[in-house]
């Protein structure tokens, strides 16, 4: 096959911001295929490039990748792409609508999304033979270009291709042998072939084991090979009303599981049951993070809320402190469980704060509870991760299927990312929480509305 041949047969995909504010080094997950970058692209990450948030950083270290893949080169022309069997870049100039149509016309307004698709439309028309196509995490973005004629996509590495089929952390059995549930309440362990056969157990996996009315909580250990009984128990007052709230209650509280996650609708119990387990080891950590994600109201920067930071971010952390103001309203005020947690708030061994603030620390002894994570990039997930130091349990709680940042789905998120990748590990345990026991009624708008 001649060199020509083979060249007409490559690809070439036009990356949007989106996908780089993702995914800073997303260039080089094109195979052999090249990449093209419209220099609206590289106006808008300008723009991006301060500040303390991930874009910020996902900007900065683009534009670095980039510097360094030209080297001495002019990048209006192909440029190779460092690595063996990778393709070639160049940035895509702006020209006004020279294609076959001008999509600021089209649309009626001269916008960055609207020169982006321009520019590929233009590379469409010059590179006649050739396949174009449009990647984007932007739905509405993907939706124009189609409508313009111009193939789009999602960008999809390190996306979950089947989220029904996600890891749920725990197995129902039933129909087991009477005598090995009476074994596991007798003993408080069994060895897993005599409950599951030759089935290998996932390591930190969960079960549920019946027989006729009798069942069984169990958990199986990968650090002994055996299966244990879990068994219902309380954390600071917080009594867990089903087996999932009982297995995740387990989960944190085990000090060999480091990495917990917890999925599952609102009304859940989620951030309560991590906060409530956090607070019954507090002796075992220096200090409890509790943060969560800022995800700005109609993708508005908080600057636009009235006041000062504080009253910013007022808003967005009060649904944490509800959870530890339910958690001290379990004791009356005379007790010193009460007064403990007003006093650890104090001292600040219980602080309650926005991801962003502790972004670039180093955790150690720390039980670290990062809430909403379900608005976190896999690369913010492992970013969060890699901040861990010696004795620190982290644990990341949020719902895959409601999302508020425009970029990410129930596929591509963060938690979704981490469930997937690590469901298997010694380190890492996960609970999905499904039955909602906030009210009768919260429950009802899960189920019908």
């Amino acid at each position: 096959m001649s060199k020509t041949t083979k060249k007409t047969e490559k690809k070439i995909f036009v990356l949007d911001t989106s996908v780089i504010i993702y995914e800073h080094n997303s260039i080089l997950n094109f195979d052999e295929h090249d990449i093209g970058i419209p220099i609206t692209v590289l106006e808008e990450l300008d723009n991006f490039k301060k500040g303390n948030d991930t874009k910020n950083f996902e900007a900065r270290e683009f534009i670095r990748l980039i510097d360094k893949l030209a080297k001495n080169h002019m990048l209006h022309q192909w440029n190779p792409i460092n690595g063996k069997g990778k393709g070639d870049f160049k940035v895509l100039m702006d020209t006004g609508g020279n294609g076959s149509v001008d999509a600021n016309k089209v649309f009626n307004e001269d916008k960055a999304d609207h020169r982006i698709l321009n520019s590929a439309l233009l590379l469409q028309k010059e590179e006649k033979g050739r396949k174009v196509i449009l990647v984007s995490k932007d739905i509405n973005l993907r939706l124009k270009a189609k409508a313009l004629g111009l193939q789009a996509e999602d960008y999809t590495t390190g996306k979950i291709q089947n989220i029904n089929s996600l890891h749920t952390g725990k197995t129902v059995i039933d129909e087991v042998n009477p005598e090995v549930i009476n074994l596991l309440y007798d003993k408080g362990y069994c060895p897993p072939e005599e409950v599951l056969g030759k089935e290998v157990p996932r390591k930190n996996h969960y079960y549920i084991f019946r027989s006729g009315k009798k069942s069984v909580l169990a958990f199986y250990n990968s650090a002994n090979g055996m299966v244990e009984q879990v068994e219902k128990r309380n954390a600071y007052g917080i009594k867990p009303r089903n087996a999932e709230q009982a297995f995740a209650i387990h989960a944190v509280l085990k000090p060999e599981i480091k990495l917990v996650s917890m999925q599952g609708v609102a009304g859940t119990g989620k951030t309560l049951i991590a906060l409530a387990a956090a607070l019954e080891q507090k002796r075992e950590y220096k200090q409890i993070y509790l943060a969560r994600p800022i995800v700005p109201l109609s993708n508005k920067d908080i600057g636009y809320l009235p006041g000062d930071i504080k009253s910013k971010l007022n808003p967005y952390m009060e649904p944490l402190w509800d959870n530890l103001k339910f958690i001290q309203n379990q004791y009356s005020e005379s007790d010193k469980e009460y007064s403990k947690i007003t006093e650890m708030v104090q001292n600040e061994k219980l602080v309650i704060t926005p991801l962003a603030y502790i972004r670039g620390r180093s955790l150690s002894n720390i039980c670290f509870i990062v809430d909403e994570a379900q608005n976190l990039t896999p690369h913010e997930v492992k970013t969060i991760i890699t901040r861990a130091g010696e004795n620190t349990k982290i644990i990341f709680t949020g719902d895959i299927y409601q999302i508020d940042t425009p970029y990410l789905d129930s596929q591509s998120n963060g938690l979704s990312y981490l469930i997937d990748r690590l469901k298997d590990h010694e380190l890492y345990a996960h609970v999905t929480l499904e039955k909602g026991e906030r009210s009768e009624l919260a429950n009802l708008a899960n189920e019908l509305l």
